[in-house]
């Protein structure tokens, strides 16, 4: 194989794998594998066999006896698929160099594999490696932040900023928002991010995403109070825009969060001013919460400005709000989002009509969830075999026992089950209404068609006919013999 390296290149990788295969085996860690990889051509796989097997004294031996010489995209696929394997992949990247010059994506997978294994002086080596070949670029140092800080090493990522420079890469604000990025995604490290943030900001103008990660890293933590001053900051620097959804987003969160649910409606308001309305990740984060805390009052007004502002929610999103609306027994809003639902394409379904009959019947709404009803059935949505056995029990109880029958009906026409339930409501409350003809015409019927008739009900209907009289005491008579030998 002849020589594509440049001699100070060559220096540089042979004393990285000499390094590594002198340092103690890194333990396993979970990377991906060429073993679990379905897109990976034959001679990759090979390659990768040869390095997750092989001693490394013998892999450059082995890789030779191997015949394959690796193009720049399967060199990239084995790398990829070798990052349990540092030393051999080491040997592997100065073998593969020796015949065919890497691209810069190789090397950035080369200096990316040796920073997640902790390996940072031959990362190092490999990054001097790269300024030889011309190669060096922003992707690199943003490997090296991210690394440096999974390790918990925040002070060798801000070295690595203060020096990209000398590396013919200049700082700019994509290089501070990656950095401040890495420090973010690691737990309760936003205050060193801070600190970073407030060293560079004069020199380098941070843009609306550098506020945007500083407040993701404050809601992750819940610091309400740092949340407020880099959201005070940021409306100073950049103002307001539609486009900064993001920012926005994380701060009303972190304040919903922290139970700080009016500052977070006043917030908004502002915001619906300034045409800068957060999104719906925000609104369906805050509305989860009010639901945690049962908190229709807030959740009301958030969606009085949400939705006023020109959101539209979907169905979903819809009986989640009427589902707290109703545990709080809020039925004027719950009906009120009932009916604005179709104007914004989203049309309910038996789920939303249910949990608002339920809250009329639990309130004693007597008249409303008669009519209620009737509406549930115009608009062909069912109503569950619960909800009708609680509204006919309220329905006789409020001395409307017309619709009661009607409920009874419906449910015997469409078959509904269970209605065993149902049936015992309406011969009771037959029997509180001492209508003794419906009470034995309804009875009779319900055994015909072997409905279960509890034995408690069955002792009321004998109260009522025999307190009429030795006629009416045989017309029970007779139905007790029918429920009897219905049961053979």
């Amino acid at each position: 194989m002849h020589r594509n390296l440049t001699d100070e290149a060559l220096k540089y990788t042979q004393m990285a794998a000499e390094n590594l295969s002198s340092l103690p085996p890194v333990p396993p860690l979970r990377f991906p594998t060429y073993i679990t990889s379905v897109d990976i051509s034959p001679q990759a796989r090979i390659l990768c066999e040869i390095l997750a097997a092989a001693p490394v004294h013998e892999v450059e031996a082995r890789l030779a006896s191997s015949l394959i010489q690796p193009d720049p995209e399967t060199a990239q696929q084995v790398l990829k698929l070798s990052y349990n394997n540092p030393s051999t992949a080491a040997k592997f990247f100065r073998w593969a160099g020796l015949a065919q010059k890497h691209t810069g994506y190789s090397w950035n997978l080369m200096v990316d594999l040796l920073g997640k294994n902790k390996l940072f002086e031959p990362m190092w080596d490999a990054i001097r490696s790269m300024k030889q070949e011309g190669l060096l670029s922003l992707t690199t140092f943003v490997s090296v932040f991210e690394n440096y800080c999974i390790a918990r090493r925040f002070d060798e990522a801000v070295m690595t900023f203060d020096v990209m420079e000398r590396y013919g890469i200049p700082p700019d604000i994509v290089a501070v928002n990656s950095l401040l990025s890495a420090m973010c995604r690691e737990d309760n490290q936003t205050v060193k991010a801070l600190e970073f943030f407030d060293r560079v900001k004069a020199k380098i103008p941070p843009d609306a995403d550098s506020f945007a990660i500083l407040l993701e890293g404050w809601e992750k933590e819940g610091n309400v109070a740092k949340a407020k001053n880099t959201f005070g900051e940021m409306v100073i620097r950049v103002g307001w825009s539609p486009d900064y959804m993001f920012a926005y987003d994380a701060f009303l969160n972190t304040l919903v969060r922290a139970s700080n649910a009016d500052e977070a409606v006043k917030f908004l308001q502002v915001m619906k001013g300034k045409n800068c309305l957060p999104g719906l990740r925000f609104f369906s984060n805050a509305l989860d919460i009010f639901v945690k805390q049962k908190d229709s009052v807030h959740a009301v007004m958030l969606w009085d400005i949400m939705v006023g502002g020109g959101l539209v929610p979907s169905l979903v999103i819809y009986n989640v709000m009427i589902g707290l609306l109703t545990a709080d027994n809020n039925i004027e809003n719950a009906i009120r989002l009932l009916d604005g639902m179709a104007f914004h394409g989203a049309f309910p379904d038996s789920s939303t009509y249910n949990m608002i009959f339920e809250c009329l019947i639990k309130n004693k709404m007597v008249r409303e969830s008669g009519k209620f009803f009737m509406e549930m059935v115009k608009n062909e949505q069912q109503p569950t075999p619960a909800n009708l056995t609680a509204a006919i029990k309220l329905l006789f109880d409020g001395d409307d026992p017309e619709i009661a029958i009607e409920i009874w009906k419906y449910m015997s026409t469409n078959n509904i089950s269970p209605r065993d339930e149902g049936a015992n409501a309406v011969l009771l409350g037959f029997c509180s209404m001492g209508r003794l003809s419906d009470l034995r015409r309804f009875a009779e019927k319900m055994i015909d068609e072997r409905i279960i008739i509890n034995e408690s009900t069955m002792t009321k209907v004998k109260n009522c006919f025999y307190k009429e009289g030795k006629s009416s005491r045989e017309i029970y008579d007779q139905i007790l013999r029918k429920w009897k030998s219905s049961y053979v």
